[in-house]
């Protein structure tokens, strides 16, 4: 065959499978799906669909709560004795405790110097016998005196100077006597003693320091209670009431106390009332210190809640919103914003209307949106997923 006979054959058919090929794509039929090396098909993008997360539904639950009131304020000793010199112009000669010991009733804390005070006594004493034998001369005299009355061999201005005598010496052997107890009665002082059972939360008194009378030597925690002054806003304080309870969190388990007085006004700086707690003593833990600063928990009543797990809440742009499973298929989840109240453990209370039956997102809801497309599943198929990805 000539050549031009043979171009022009190849461009009839070349011409053919454009048209061919051409109307097969405007017959809309799908392409089919290319196959990779393992002969898998790939989808195209037509068939890809939008992920849904895997999320867990709960419904809210119903149950009485203890209403709570919570406030700050500081651990203080429920009463604080101040031991101080009765004593002055002596010399410390020992200190038997320190801060932070436990003291009962008439130990022994201080010992003063007593050899001054002894010689004072002696010489008292010398002055108490010397005013007794006046008193003996001043009533011999004044003895002869009334029985000479009325005999004229005595004047009656005699008589009344002997009686006088009498008296004053009878005085000055009362006050000899009264000097001679008061000295006494120092020297005892010499021994600090503790005023009470208690625990020493501070201690002022050094060895060879001369001590003058009313001196502060001991601050001490009476019975070694301590107590917790809440500071309570005015507006909550109506809910609180003597003999109420109290629960203070503690890295050693709670600290449990009892109401047992509101002081009678606020404070003029913030506005506070301070309300006092007396504290029970915690089982084998360690006493509460004074000078803390702690928060507490007053259980004022008890009230119905209906409340959601703390995960379900999810915090966006200031607010607080849960996810609610919206049924269809697919199903799909709306957000709602709710407010928050009480916790406990890990549940949160949801104040206002908000739907008993409704279906809430357990957890997982930063990462939805509203109207966001999920696939539901139990606790019990996430425990067998869950173990089966471990157990791989």
């Amino acid at each position: 065959m000539p050549k031009p006979r043979k171009f022009l054959v190849f461009g009839l058919l070349l011409v053919a499978l454009l048209v061919i090929g051409a109307a097969l794509a405007l017959t809309g039929k799908p392409n089919v799906a290319s196959s990779d090396g393992d002969g898998d098909a790939i989808a195209s993008p037509e068939s890809a669909g939008t992920t849904a997360l895997t999320v867990e539904v709960v419904s809210p639950e119903q149950a009485t709560w203890p209403v709570e009131v919570q406030a700050s304020g500081w651990l203080a000793a429920w009463r604080e004795a101040l031991i101080s010199a009765e004593v002055g112009g002596q010399r410390i000669k020992e200190v038997t405790v320190d801060v932070g010991d436990t003291v009962r009733k008439g130990d022994l804390l201080v010992s003063l110097s007593r050899k001054t005070l002894e010689n004072d006594i002696e010489q008292l004493a010398a002055s108490l016998d010397s005013a007794k034998a006046q008193l003996e001369q001043a009533s011999a005299d004044a003895d002869r005196a009334r029985r000479l009355e009325g005999g004229g061999s005595i004047s009656q201005q005699q008589i009344s100077e002997y009686l006088i005598t009498e008296r004053k010496a009878k005085a000055d052997v009362a006050s000899a006597e009264a000097a001679l107890s008061s000295a006494r009665l120092d020297l005892e002082r010499t021994r600090i003693v503790a005023v009470s059972d208690g625990v020493i939360s501070q201690a002022d008194a050094a060895i060879g320091d001369v001590v003058s009378a009313g001196q502060e030597l001991f601050r001490m925690i009476r019975d070694g209670r301590v107590e917790w002054q809440a500071e309570v806003p005015v507006t909550k304080l109506r809910k609180i009431e003597i003999g109420g309870q109290v629960r203070i969190p503690a890295p050693i388990g709670n600290i449990h106390g009892t109401v047992r007085q509101i002081a009678p006004s606020a404070s003029e700086t913030n506005g506070r009332v301070i309300v006092y707690v007396a504290l029970d003593t915690p089982e084998g833990g360690p006493e509460p210190k004074t000078g803390i600063m702690v928060s507490g928990i007053f259980e004022t009543g008890k009230r119905e809640a209906l409340s959601v797990p703390s995960s379900s809440v999810v915090l966006q742009d200031g607010f607080s919103y849960v996810f609610i499973l919206n049924e269809g298929d697919p199903a799909t989840v709306s957000r709602r914003r709710v407010e928050t109240g009480r916790r406990q453990e890990d549940r949160v209370e949801i104040i206002g209307q908000f739907p008993t039956d409704a279906k809430v997102v357990r957890s997982g809801g930063a990462f939805l949106s509203d109207g966001s497309k999920v696939r539901v599943v139990t606790r019990e198929a996430n425990n067998i997923s869950g173990n089966s990805e471990a157990a791989q």
